[in-house]
C-alpha cells in the first residue's frame, strides 16, 4: 500500500511552518510536498515542469490549497484540477485566510470539497489541522485514482 501523500499548496512560509508542526503535533507523518504557486502545484499534479520525471499515477491523497497564490491563484489551481479526469475527484481542501464570501462560493461552485479558514491562534490553527489530516486521511473513503490517457 502507498503512502498517503498530503499536497500543501501554500506561499506564505509562516503558514506552511504552522501547517506542517500542526501535521506533527498531531502525530500524521505522511509524506508533505510543498508547492509555493500554483504553477508548481500543477507541475507535481499533472508530472509536468519541474515535476516532468515524477510517476503522474502516484497522486496525492489531499490537496490542501491556499487561494492567494503568486502565478496562478487557488482558484484556477481547482479549476484545471477539477477539468481532468485523472484530478477530478482527488479532495482538495481549500485552506485560506481570506474573509471574502465570493472565494467561498466560488470554491464550492468549482468543487472544493471543504472550506476553511486559517484561524490566527496557533492551537486552534494547530487542532484545525490535526482534525483534517484524521479525516481526510484515515477516515473518508477516498475514490479511485483514475490513470491518464
Amino acid at each position: 500500500m502507498q503512502e498517503k501523500i498530503i499536497l500543501l499548496v501554500e506561499d506564505n512560509p509562516d503558514d506552511e511552518a504552522l501547517t506542517l508542526r500542526a501535521l506533527q503535533k498531531g502525530n500524521i507523518h505522511n509524506e508533505v510536498v510543498v508547492a509555493h504557486d500554483g504553477v508548481e502545484a500543477l507541475d507535481y499534479l499533472f508530472a509536468t515542469g519541474t515535476y516532468a520525471g515524477r510517476e503522474a499515477s502516484l497522486a496525492p491523497q489531499l490537496v490542501l490549497l491556499d487561494l492567494k497564490l503568486p502565478k496562478i491563484d487557488g482558484l484556477e489551481v481547482l479549476k484545471r484540477l477539477r477539468a481532468d479526469e485523472g484530478t477530478r475527484l482527488l479532495p482538495v481542501v481549500i485552506l485560506t485566510s481570506s474573509k471574502e464570501e465570493q472565494d467561498l462560493i466560488n470554491s464550492y461552485s468549482l468543487g472544493a470539497n471543504s472550506y476553511i479558514r486559517k484561524p490566527v491562534d496557533f492551537l486552534q490553527f494547530s487542532q484545525s489541522v490535526q482534525q483534517l489530516g484524521l479525516y481526510w486521511l484515515l477516515l473518508n473513503e477516498a475514490p479511485p485514482m483514475r490513470n491518464r490517457s
